[in-house]
């Protein structure tokens, strides 16, 4: 079994609402259902965890910048590892993320050892 990382990306809409306290109740069901299933079947390395809007980003000769960028189109909302056969398996897993029913992506990638 190979690690694959799940990047989870939404795109950024200005001016949307919030949701309500029950849908994001309902949201977090659907996602803890999801993650346990994968867990159930012996996927799931690291659940990981969602990922605050706010950040910073590092370059070169000390240049630090405020982050993640306005002009971005989508953002990453967070992250699991999952364990899979392959890369073909690991998409498979994906295709039942939550994420989905929000419009969102899932970008599957494999871990590569150092």
């Amino acid at each position: 079994m190979e690690d694959f990382l799940f990047v989870y990306r939404m795109e950024l809409t200005a001016g949307q609402p919030a949701p309500t306290a029950a849908q994001r109740e309902e949201s977090m069901k659907k996602w803890q259902d999801w993650l346990s299933a994968l867990a159930a079947q012996n996927h799931l390395t690291n659940a990981g965890s969602r990922l605050k809007p706010d950040g910073k980003v590092v370059k070169p000769k000390n240049i630090i910048t405020d982050g993640p960028y306005i002009e971005m189109k989508e953002a990453i909302g967070g992250y699991s590892i999952i364990k899979a056969e392959s890369l073909a398996q690991a998409v498979e897993l994906a295709k039942g993320c939550p994420i989905f029913l929000i419009g969102g992506s899932v970008e599957v990638r494999e871990i590569a050892g150092m």
